[in-house]
């Protein structure tokens, strides 16, 4: 389970990224436009996507992803926070601030992260290449 203030302290880390009460719930922004936003509740988040990302995620886990009214048909989706998975999570959060951030802040944040290229490599299904218990628990 994911709480409405880890789900904070991830768009916090975010360069230029900021939460606003709109329409009587936070919403989170970068230079003022929408990324992502959350229920008043804190139990429902939504994020930008692509529309493809989004079949993809409402189609593998209908429990935790669907489609929200309104941004909906542009590519947003709905998030339980009951049931994501918080490094999902997370990497949803940083692609939503990557597609709306303008380009060179987006540049200046991935050449900051660890990994070839500067972006940060994304978890491989629960493998954790440099724990050898856990490469005998995937054989």
């Amino acid at each position: 389970m994911v709480t409405a203030d880890e789900l904070r302290q991830v768009v916090q880390a975010l360069p230029e990224a900021e939460e606003r009460e709109t329409w009587g719930h936070p919403t989170f922004r970068v230079r003022d436009k929408m990324f992502a936003a959350m229920s008043d509740d804190g139990r429902e988040a939504s994020v930008k996507a692509t529309k493809e990302e989004q079949a993809g995620l409402v189609a593998a886990a209908p429990e935790t992803f669907g489609i929200p009214a309104y941004v909906g048909r542009h590519g947003w989706v709905s998030i339980q926070l009951a049931t994501v998975d918080p490094v999902e999570l997370h990497e949803l959060l940083v692609e939503a601030w990557r597609l709306t951030a303008p380009k060179r802040l987006v540049t200046g944040y991935d050449s900051d992260q660890p990994g070839p290229g500067g972006r940060q490599p994304r978890p491989t299904d629960g493998y954790d290449q440099g724990d050898p218990a856990a490469a005998q628990e995937q054989q």
